[in-house]
């Protein structure tokens, strides 16, 4: 369970899901799932990112369940997902397997949307059998397919093997992160958001990630130092959406061209101009869009094929 909470009041404070369930994944873990929005609206599904929870997502649930059905799930080791034996992009697509299978019924699709880890999770089940039978888009935000240290900034040294190990040992540290103080804010901006940032975004970011266990915090960050995705991204058939923030350190804006360079069917790469890593709190309307809009677009074309 989380050590702090997310915020409570404003529009990043998650809202009351309709429904609560939770997802058994191929190795036993258990995660937690919510349903927002009309069980009989078209569905989205939402993945976050490392050191965040389904509260990463408030804006975005909050302004699509007014027309979707919006299933959100904590990862495995955070939020409400108890911590489980395994990190690896075998769990991360298995986890993403159960909350489709637990969520859609047999002939159901949905868009699904992850940020950052929840990016790498969609192209980590590119190639699995389920993940075709269930999903009619995607969308990729804010992430990456490898070279993840390599090519991130938090360090402010130029590239190479010295900034290399010193991002491996900062983003892979086992101690904890402590509780949320104006100088932590500043730390967590810095790293993962861009400059222009508001006071209230930075707040609920730094209110999540504080709250993610440290063991899940080093066990993924394991993970993804040695994320070699490069291979199922051309496996990612459905039609694929890419959105980066231009001023984004942790996942460098060079990553979503890649992506969208890479993708079978690229449905559009979105660039959001001085935004940091954070983008779905950072540009919340400009994200909810890109989502809605290929939403849309997946659900017409599948009516009329």
């Amino acid at each position: 369970m989380s050590r702090l909470t997310h915020v409570t009041a404003g529009p990043y404070a998650p809202p009351a899901a309709r429904r609560e369930l939770v997802a058994e994944s191929a190795d036993g873990a258990r995660l937690h799932v919510e349903v927002h929005g009309e069980e009989d609206a078209p569905t989205v599904v939402l993945a976050h990112g490392w050191t965040c929870s389904t509260a990463f997502w408030a804006a975005q649930i909050r302004e699509l369940a007014r027309d979707h059905r919006v299933v959100a799930y904590d990862q495995r080791g955070h939020g409400r997902s108890p911590a489980a034996a395994e990190y690896s992009t075998t769990a991360l697509a298995d986890d993403l397997v159960a909350v489709l299978k637990a969520t859609l019924a047999d002939g159901q699709r949905a868009l699904v949307a992850g940020h950052s880890m929840g990016g790498m999770t969609i192209m980590a089940a590119a190639r699995r059998p389920e993940f075709a039978a269930y999903a009619s888009a995607a969308v990729l935000c804010s992430t990456g397919s490898a070279r993840l240290v390599e090519e991130a900034r938090v360090v402010p040294l130029r590239a190479g093997a010295v900034r290399t190990r010193l991002t491996r040992a900062v983003l892979g540290t086992r101690a904890p992160l402590g509780p949320v103080t104006p100088v932590s804010k500043q730390v967590l901006k810095y790293a993962t958001m861009g400059p222009g940032s508001a006071p209230d975004k930075v707040e609920a970011c730094a209110r999540i990630v504080h709250a993610c266990p440290a063991a899940a915090r080093h066990g993924w960050s394991q993970v993804l130092a040695g994320l070699d995705l490069d291979r199922d991204v051309r496996s990612l058939t459905v039609p694929t959406a890419v959105i980066g923030g231009t001023a984004d350190r942790l996942t460098p804006i060079v990553h979503a061209r890649a992506l969208a360079a890479a993708l079978p069917q690229c449905a559009g790469l979105t660039e959001l101009t001085g935004m940091g890593h954070m983008t779905p709190v950072e540009a919340p309307e400009a994200v909810s869009n890109v989502i809605r809009q290929l939403a849309g677009t997946a659900r017409t074309k599948e009516k009329s094929s």
